[in-house]
């Protein structure tokens, strides 16, 4: 959802990379997790197209605004939803949309974030939110203002990777009440001093950013509730922009991909588990050269995707199940009987 411009310009990251690792097809159902200013979800709608839909989903209601607009030649075949994507399986139930031939979650913010008034960037004086959701209570400012030095120090160190968390959070712990972008990122200056191109508060409002909106607990989530909304050989294909996030979602592809997953020292399989996945790109996917000449902020994207995969011997054991499984591989699974029964066994898990 980066770009190196303005949201009305607005430039997807890894654009022909996720179009080919959705597999995206004439016809095919797909969900967009994290729609923002619609740039991928207009590009799948183009080549989903004729007979496409899309389901997009965004917690930021003017994101939701933005789409629709951008997304209007093809309104009849677009359902958006502003709701949180840690609710995708409940909105997939609310709205009768799954099984689906790809789900897209691109982890990156906006430009529309970054340029507005919500404190995501110290590039303006902006107050100190950091919502994704202007419904949500906790804003950046309660934590800054009102955590315990230690517990504000963590949060630093666990979501932002700052290995001078304490100092930090002493410095701001200090400079209470802390209001605004600049008068943050100021005081983590003092702390810190000025070296290199990277600003030394960028991982602090990384840090605040991730625990405002419970980024890393709702991704794990939706990595889970996805695998079970994708038909046979679909496809989950997710854009994360910094190591604990990318690390989530190796680390929940790799597992998923296995079959037992027992420890080491267990010498007989007692786990049960089963594969679900299979991945797409063995290498993690990054933008080029060219790409992150022409957009800059695409530079830390990594791209991962997997297929779905489903046997006989996991959820179809009987002989009717089997002909279900045969409608499935043969591209059937839309049909209303099947979608009826993977329903019916949706529901009741």
């Amino acid at each position: 959802m980066l770009n190196s411009t303005s949201a009305s310009s607005h430039t997807p990251v890894l654009l022909s990379e996720t179009l080919k690792a959705l597999a995206v097809q004439p016809g095919g159902r797909y969900i967009d997790c994290t729609l923002g200013s619609a740039g991928h979800a207009f590009s799948i709608m183009e080549h989903a197209s004729p007979g496409g839909q899309l389901l997009g989903i965004d917690a930021d209601p003017k994101a939701i605004e933005l789409a629709r607009k951008k997304l209007n030649a093809f309104r009849d075949a677009v359902l958006l939803v502003n709701d949180n994507f840690v609710n995708l399986q409940s909105i997939c139930i609310k709205h009768d949309f799954f099984p689906v031939h790809g789900i897209l979650l691109d982890l990156g913010l906006s430009s529309m974030q970054l340029e507005g008034s919500r404190g995501f960037s110290f590039q303006h004086d902006d107050p100190l939110d950091m919502r994704f959701n202007p419904e949500q209570k906790i804003t950046a400012a309660d934590i800054v203002n009102t955590s315990p030095e230690e517990r504000l120090a963590n949060i630093i160190y666990t979501y932002g990777e700052e290995i001078h968390s304490r100092r930090i959070a002493r410095e701001i712990i200090n400079a209470r009440p802390v209001k605004t972008t600049l008068q943050l990122a100021q005081v983590i200056e003092n702390a810190m001093g000025r070296r290199g191109k990277i600003h030394p508060a960028t991982k602090t409002f990384q840090a605040l950013r991730i625990a405002v909106n419970h980024e890393l607990e709702h991704l794990e989530s939706v990595l889970k509730q996805a695998v079970e909304l994708l038909g046979y050989e679909g496809r989950l294909v997710v854009i994360s922009y910094h190591s604990l996030e990318d690390r989530i979602v190796k680390q929940f592809m790799q597992k998923e991909s296995r079959g037992c997953i027992c420890p080491p020292e267990t010498p007989v399989c007692v786990c049960g588990h089963t594969p679900s996945l299979r991945i797409i790109n063995k290498k993690v996917i990054t933008p080029s050269t060219t790409e992150v000449g022409h957009n800059p902020r695409s530079r830390s994207a990594k791209l991962r995707a997997a297929e779905r995969i489903i046997t006989q011997g996991d959820s179809y054991v009987t002989t009717e199940d089997h002909n279900f499984l045969t409608l499935a591989k043969s591209g059937g699974w839309r049909r209303p009987a099947l979608l009826e029964k993977i329903r019916t066994v949706f529901l009741a898990a």
